[in-house]
């Protein structure tokens, strides 16, 4: 079709939608549809021609009265928490991935030195930290590290401690992300032999029910923190079509975003250290309870969630804002 074809056929409507602007939903939605479809045709076939940019004016005057008149039912706390921090996760869930595998692999080489090298476990964890949990398993009491000291100090003490490894996690992707994986080698060697010591001693599925009533959280966070120090690497060495300083910018703010969610994970870690690890004879079901209330929140809101709103349609600019899916109200009797 000829372009003053297209423009005698259209440009009523389009003066129409200009001039007579509509408040509602269902008929905006269709206007919204129509003029896009438009611009699409004007792209394909009169891309610099002054009608493309005059239908792309058009749809977005309309896309803004769309969102001007929806109404925000969310604060912006609630977005960020709701919405914004999920689905930035989702678009690092396959460095979250790989950051979780590296962990892994070396927890499962600090056990495996540990069972072929008896010197190995002593080199990591050191003389008097072995010594100490031998003596607790040869008295019964395996998890006994756990019940000494005030609560409340040892609570403090172990939420700066944590905080501060989550931190020096992040902050080490500025080196080219080579202080991140280093930190994430050294905690999963030192967790792999940690753990073989008491399955090396039958206590395998004990330490868990007991340990990882704190430890889910925060070795979750260990891992998170390390997945937002590799992006802030990712972000110095590979940033794309932006400037790299740009682009350091930009991987430095959304690993703070994640860091300023993990301070409350963290200090409830440090808070189940403190006051409930200590309980090590608790009941069976109240320790399975702790463990998969924990899990649950991890997976649920750092893995799946995102997953159930990017299949939503939600989505973040390349501002950050969230986009939340246009759906058509329901025409009131």
């Amino acid at each position: 079709m000829r372009e003053s074809l297209f423009i005698k056929k259209n440009l009523s409507r389009w003066k129409q939608y200009q001039e007579e602007p509509t408040d509602d939903p269902d008929e905006m939605a269709e206007r919204f549809v129509s003029v896009l479809d438009d611009l699409s045709y004007a792209k394909t076939f009169y891309s610099f021609s002054k009608v493309t940019r005059y239908i792309n004016g058009l749809a977005a005057g309309i896309y803004q009265r769309i969102y001007q008149h929806r109404k925000e039912d969310v604060g912006r706390f609630q977005l960020f928490f709701r919405y914004e921090l999920p689905l930035l996760f989702r678009k690092y869930h396959r460095l979250l991935l790989f950051t979780l595998c590296f962990f892994l692999l070396f927890c499962i080489i600090g056990a495996f030195s540990s069972a072929h090298d008896e010197t190995f476990v002593r080199g990591v964890l050191g003389d008097e930290y072995v010594n100490m949990t031998e003596r607790n398993i040869a008295n019964n009491d395996p998890f006994g590290v756990y019940k000494g000291g005030n609560p409340l100090l040892m609570f403090l003490w172990i939420a700066k401690n944590n905080i501060q490894v989550s931190f020096l996690c992040f902050v080490g992707g500025i080196f080219l992300g080579v202080g991140t994986l280093y930190l994430l080698i050294r905690n999963g060697v030192m967790l792999g032999v940690f753990q073989y010591i008491f399955f090396s001693h039958g206590l395998g599925i004990k330490s868990i029910l007991v340990i990882w009533i704190h430890g889910t959280l925060e070795i979750s966070s260990i891992v998170i923190a390390g997945c937002a120090g590799i992006m802030l690497g990712n972000s110095l060495l590979f940033p794309g079509t932006r400037p790299r300083l740009d682009s350091l910018r930009k991987g430095a703010k959304d690993g703070i975003k994640i860091m300023v969610t993990l301070m409350p994970i963290l200090t409830v870690a440090a808070f189940l250290e403190g006051f409930v690890t200590r309980y090590t004879e608790m009941p069976l079901l109240l320790s399975i309870l702790i463990l998969l209330v924990s899990l649950t929140f991890i997976l649920g809101y750092f893995i799946f969630y995102p997953i159930y709103l990017h299949r939503k349609g939600y989505s973040l600019s390349t501002t950050g804002k969230v986009i939340i899916p246009f759906t058509r109200s329901k025409q009131q009797p």
